[in-house]
């Protein structure tokens, strides 16, 4: 009883699966069609050989006894009796010379094939993986979605194309093998079919029992390769040595790896043992048919060519149904996965343009406005921003201080449409951004994150990636033109044309150590290109997360000056934790718990004696004690 629910536990979830195959199919024609087409008739063909060989061994058995039985006339036999066995050899190493020719043809046109299906299926995870929101990479069910696209279900398409070219060419020659063996007794093809249902239960069960073994390991996969990322990335290097973690990651590594590995070979141990039984019921048969056909042979009611070719398409089309069911079971094993990959292509972001989008002001009249905003991230029970309210000015330097946890980077997140409030809403110049295309409201702002990206690219290139149009027309240019005027003065206001004057080739030399020749900076120096990079975009709103974080007292001086010079007549928004930053700005919002708890300039906030005053003096107080240890100072102005 349990068997036979096991069964047909598996069937029903392989009708299941039956809408996956299809629309794996679509994309595989998608990808290559010309390809799949001449593969499709080439396998047709393949299929066909296997059983022409077959009759020829039997015309060339029976030839041979009847050349055999004819006898020499002298001392050798006379060419009119040997022609024809010498025409059906010549026939025989034809289609043998012509099916290894089509085996490498074929082998020829399946890479061709997996390279660009490859290519088009990594290239739909990719696009979906920018879509989503990123309130998606903030659940670890999307991580486990996505582990299993990129690292298993990425690659199911192929496997899935290998299996169904196997299924059909060996459904084709087992045909035509079945119509073979059918004058000799109409019950044989029914034993095909019998011998092999065993090992197709097998199949099926062993395929479904890995498919849930994968979806309950996914999390202990992610984390392995968490753990390997740890012990083998440059990132990790410097502290692993310094507080001796790698053995402790090592250790972690094995432990989890061991108990993955054990769990796997207990499963193929189990199916090993299961398909042992299956082979003995396929032996008995086998041994069965092939007694009844020599007992046939001996009586005389079968010839030696007869015997031949029964013991050839018996023991091909055993073995074409075998490789028949295993590739079904193979299909089925893929459609699990390939459920998975569609599963994942048919995220839908929840961040998305309005039907009729209106467009974004070039020029900021009434400035932004952020009302009544609450904000939950996903999973998350404690608010972000807890009924916030905000008014940027048009042209002004605005910035936002408060604690960590207090809400600042979130404001970030929010006016570029990274995520939408629960409740309230931003407004620019009266409109709320939900009406804008994601888009053109993206590129009306220019951001540096806390922790902008270091690309491996050139140092022009790190910062012209601020305005993908401006790199597009460098790379139309000679070499001596290379780096447009914008993307220099871009490097000098962020105060990043000096290191990079000092770099090997300049704008040209190659930043990072991922690749050869790559030049490494400071963590300074890096902020430095990433700020260039957010100035090149010429946009009304400029967003700066801990800008000058990186930046010694002389350098934050300097550097606040010219970024002056540059937001003239932009919006600017710095956060930071630096009050000396912060008391550069034209007005000044002290944030705590999602919240906007004190404003005003500078003196402002001094002369209030509240929580910005009280953190002034301390910070102040702590940079004074390090300089000079020995001298007071009057904190109070």
């Amino acid at each position: 009883m349990q068997t036979e629910a096991s069964l047909r536990s598996g069937l029903l979830k392989a009708r299941e699966q039956l809408p996956y195959l299809w629309r794996a199919l679509v994309l595989i024609w998608e990808a290559t069609p010309g390809w799949t087409a001449g593969w499709a008739a080439l396998l047709v063909v393949q299929g066909i050989l296997p059983v022409a060989i077959v009759n020829l061994t039997r015309l060339l058995v029976d030839s041979l006894v009847t050349v055999m039985d004819t006898g020499p006339e002298g001392e050798s036999f006379a060419w009119e009796s040997v022609r024809p066995v010498m025409i059906q050899v010549g026939l025989m190493a034809a289609v043998l010379i012509l099916k290894e020719i089509l085996r490498s043809v074929v082998s020829l046109i399946r890479t061709a094939q997996s390279e660009r299906i490859k290519d088009h299926m990594n290239g739909l995870i990719h696009q979906k993986s920018v879509e989503v929101d990123l309130a998606f990479y903030d659940s670890p069910g999307y991580h486990d979605q996505l582990y299993r696209a990129r690292f298993g279900a990425s690659q199911r398409p192929l496997a899935l194309l290998e299996s169904t070219g196997v299924l059909l060419q060996n459904g084709i020659t087992l045909v035509a093998m079945l119509f073979v063996l059918l004058p000799y007794g109409p019950w044989l093809p029914l034993a095909l079919l019998v011998s092999t249902l065993p090992a197709f239960y097998v199949v099926l069960k062993q395929r479904l029992q890995l498919h849930r073994w994968t979806i309950k390991n996914t999390e202990s996969e992610r984390r392995a390769a968490y753990y390997d990322w740890m012990l083998t990335v440059r990132e990790s290097a410097a502290e692993l040595r310094l507080f001796q973690l790698s053995e402790y990651f090592r250790n972690l590594y094995q432990i989890l790896r061991k108990r993955l590995r054990q769990e796997r070979i207990q499963l193929a141990v189990q199916q090993g043992r299961a398909e042992v039984l299956a082979g003995g019921v396929t032996l008995l048969v086998t041994g069965a048919a092939m007694a009844w056909m020599v007992w046939r042979a001996v009586n005389g009611q079968v010839s030696l060519g007869d015997l031949a070719l029964f013991y050839q398409a018996f023991n091909q089309g055993q073995g074409l149904m075998r490789s028949f069911l295993e590739n079904a079971g193979e299909i089925y094993s893929n459609s699990f996965f390939l459920a998975d990959l569609f599963e994942f292509l048919e995220l839908q972001p929840c961040v998305f343009d309005p039907p009729d989008p209106l467009p974004v002001p070039a020029v900021l009249k009434q400035g932004v406005q952020m009302q009544g905003l609450t904000f939950y991230y996903p999973e998350s029970a404690r608010p972000a921003l807890d009924g916030f309210n905000l008014e940027i000015k048009p042209g002004r330097i605005v910035a936002i201080v408060g604690a960590n946890g207090a809400g600042k980077s979130t404001l970030i997140k929010l006016l570029c449409r990274f995520y939408d409030p629960q409740e309230g809403a931003i407004t620019i110049d009266g409109v709320d951004i939900r009406q804008f295309a994601l888009q053109d409201l993206r590129e009306h702002i220019t951001v540096l994150f806390q922790e902008p990206l270091h690309f491996s690219a050139t140092a022009g290139e790190n910062i012209a990636l601020g305005d993908l149009s401006i790199l597009q027309q460098t790379e139309r240019e000679e070499s001596d033109g290379i780096w447009k005027q914008r993307v220099r003065e871009a490097a000098q206001v962020a105060g990043a044309d000096e290191p990079i004057s000092r770099l090997p080739q300049g704008y040209e030399s190659l930043l990072g150590r991922w690749f050869k020749g790559g030049t490494d900076l400071s963590v300074g120096e890096w902020q430095r290109v990433a700020l260039a990079r957010s100035f090149l975009r010429d946009a009304p709103i400029i967003v700066l997360d801990e800008p000058t974080s990186a930046m010694d007292p002389w350098a934050e001086a300097d550097w606040l000056v010219r970024f002056r010079r540059m937001a003239a007549g932009r919006t600017a928004i710095l956060i930071t934790h630096r009050f000396t930053t912060a008391a550069f700005a034209d007005v000044i919002h002290v944030m705590d718990e999602g919240r906007i708890v004190e404003s005003g300039q500078h003196h402002e906030l001094l002369e209030q004696a509240g929580a910005y005053a009280t953190s002034w003096k301390e910070q102040m107080h702590r940079w004074l004690e390090a300089s000079s240890p020995d001298e007071g100072a009057d904190l109070s102005a």
